[in-house]
Order: C-alpha cells, then sequence, then structure tokens
C-alpha cells in the first residue's frame, strides 16, 4: 500500500483519518499534533525547566525522545528525567534500566526516588501490610513523590507520557463514577504554591501510534504492564472504548473534544481551591494532612 501523501510505501493506516502514512509523513503528523496540542494549552514557554515522569515504558520513552527533538537545541529550555521505584518485584528494575539508557543517550539528567527510602516501604510491603488496593498506593506515592522532586530539581512543568487512550478513559471513568469534580481538574487553571503543573505533550496521541513510533525509531522501551494495574472497572472501561473505536474510528477524539467543550463550565462550577501546607510534611495539599501521610500513618510507616 502507498502513502497517501507520496510514492512510498505506507508503514501505518491512520484509521481516524483514513490515510495511509509512509515513515516520513506518518512522523510529520506525529509531531504536527503534538505541537499544536503544546500550544493550545501553552505547555511549553520560554525559558522552562521540564522534568520528565520518565518509567522506561513506552509513553515516557516515546515523550522523552519528542521533547529531545523539540526542544533539545534550545538554550532556555532544559530537560531533566525523574523515575519512580515503587518496589515492584521482577518488574520495575528492567524499565528502570532502560530509562537510563534513554536518558543517556538523550544526555538528560536522570534522577530516581525510591518508595523504600522515601516512604519506608515498597509497594509490594504496602500490599501485603494495607488493605487497600495496589493503584491507590501507587498513585497516591507516585505524584507525591514526583511533584516534591521535581520542584527539588526547580522544574517549572512536569511531563507525564498519558496518551489520547489513557485520557479518553479517565474522562468517561469519572463521568461513569459521578466524579466531576475530578473530572474539572484533569487541566489545571491556575498555578498553585507548592504544586508544580502537570503537562501532558501527547495527550491527542493514540496509544497504538506512540507503539508506532518507538518502532520506527528503534528506541528501548518496555512494553511490560505492571503487575498490579488491572483494576476491573477501567479494564472494562479500555475494552468498550477499543471496541467501540474498532467500530467508529475517530470516537476517542470525540470524547476529547466534548471534555474540552465543557470544561469552562466544569471550572465554573469547581474552581480550583487554593492549596494548603499539609501539617506533617508541608507538601501542597486541599486538606490539613495529605493523602500520602494519611496512608503513611495507616501503613505505620510514620
Amino acid at each position: 500500500m502507498k502513502c497517501s501523501y507520496c510514492n512510498r510505501n505506507a508503514v501505518y493506516f491512520q484509521r481516524h483519518s483514513g490515510k495511509h502514512l509512509c515513515r516520513k509523513h506518518f512522523i510529520e503528523n506525529f509531531f504536527r499534533r503534538i505541537r499544536r496540542n503544546i500550544r493550545k494549552f501553552r505547555m511549553i514557554e520560554r525559558d522552562e525547566r521540564i522534568a520528565i515522569a520518565m518509567s522506561g515504558g513506552k509513553d515516557s520513552v516515546v515523550l522523552a525522545h519528542v521533547l529531545s527533538e523539540l526542544y533539545g537545541n534550545r538554550k532556555d529550555i532544559e530537560l531533566v528525567a525523574i523515575s519512580v521505584d515503587e518496589g515492584i518485584e521482577n518488574y520495575r528494575a528492567p524499565t528502570l534500566k532502560i530509562a537510563e539508557k534513554i536518558c543517556r543517550d538523550l544526555d538528560i539528567s536522570h534522577h530516581v526516588v525510591r518508595f523504600e527510602r522515601e516512604i519506608g516501604a515498597s509497594l509490594d510491603e504496602m500490599v501485603r501490610r494495607g488493605g487497600k488496593k495496589p493503584c491507590t498506593y501507587c498513585g497516591v506515592f507516585r505524584k507525591y513523590l514526583l511533584n516534591r522532586k521535581a520542584r527539588e530539581l526547580s522544574a517549572t512543568k512536569l511531563a507525564t507520557g498519558h496518551n489520547l487512550d489513557d485520557e479518553a478513559q479517565t474522562i468517561l471513568l469519572n463521568f461513569l463514577q459521578s466524579d466531576i469534580e475530578r473530572l474539572a481538574r484533569l487541566v489545571p487553571s491556575k498555578i498553585q504554591k507548592g504544586l508544580v503543573v502537570r503537562i501532558k505533550p501527547l495527550r491527542e496521541i493514540y496509544e497504538r501510534e506512540i507503539v508506532a513510533y518507538a518502532v520506527l525509531n528503534n528506541l528501548s522501551v518496555s512494553f511490560e504492564e505492571c503487575p498490579y494495574s488491572q483494576t476491573p472497572v477501567r479494564a472494562a472501561v479500555r475494552d468498550f472504548l477499543y471496541e467501540f473505536e474498532k467500530k467508529y474510528p475517530g470516537r476517542k477524539f470525540s470524547v476529547m473534544r466534548s471534555f474540552e467543550a465543557i470544561l469552562p463550565c466544569l471550572r465554573d462550577r469547581y474552581p480550583q481551591i487554593d492549596l494548603n501546607e499539609c501539617r506533617i510534611c508541608g507538601e501542597p495539599t486541599p486538606r490539613e494532612i495529605c493523602q500520602a501521610c494519611e496512608l503513611r500513618v495507616e501503613l505505620n510507616l510514620s
């Protein structure tokens, strides 16, 4: 099959547009959409220090590669990477090696923070000791450590590798669970003291396009899924969206556009409240004690 734009052989079929793309035009389209998304939300401007949440998985590796391509030669933009070692046996160690290699290849300084050292126990140990789901502990402590380390590194933004599939799942999941306030916080409306602004440059890129980009550029990535990642509700939403997208290409974009259309209304209904300093650790929180410290007390780690 030939490329829809030239006479080269196509390497990718873009189902939502109905176009076949050669390597050159696939990468051009890939970067054009990322640039447009960055501009739309003013994710990266002048004189920025961007911390990349680097797990070693496909999304974070492609994110680092893309940001290096876009900003690696800019004197006013600096990239650093932060990896979180949750302490998951037979899973995290290999991905950290990939993260180290990618950062070395891209000449990005790499910083690792570990649950066991910073929180007092590995995720595996938390799961054995506590009564909550693994993703609860992981989600809270990962965000906590990423924000704290990014702030220590004087980062102005924290970039994560969330893609279109991730965002569409989260939007629909929050609707189904009637968690509209959380939905309103998906795109921060203002800078808050102590909280490094999160950006998602890949939020309009399909997961399968990220895989294609990694393969076309021979990037070292891990395709292993976290052994704790299969939560029943999100998996059901993921499978529904997959089948719906397969039958009606472009519907994940429709979910995203619908969310963006109602975002101003959501922000009016749920204005972003000012944050306090946690009474225990001093990290930003809307409450008196942050969720990370509450979980540490619950796990007897304080």
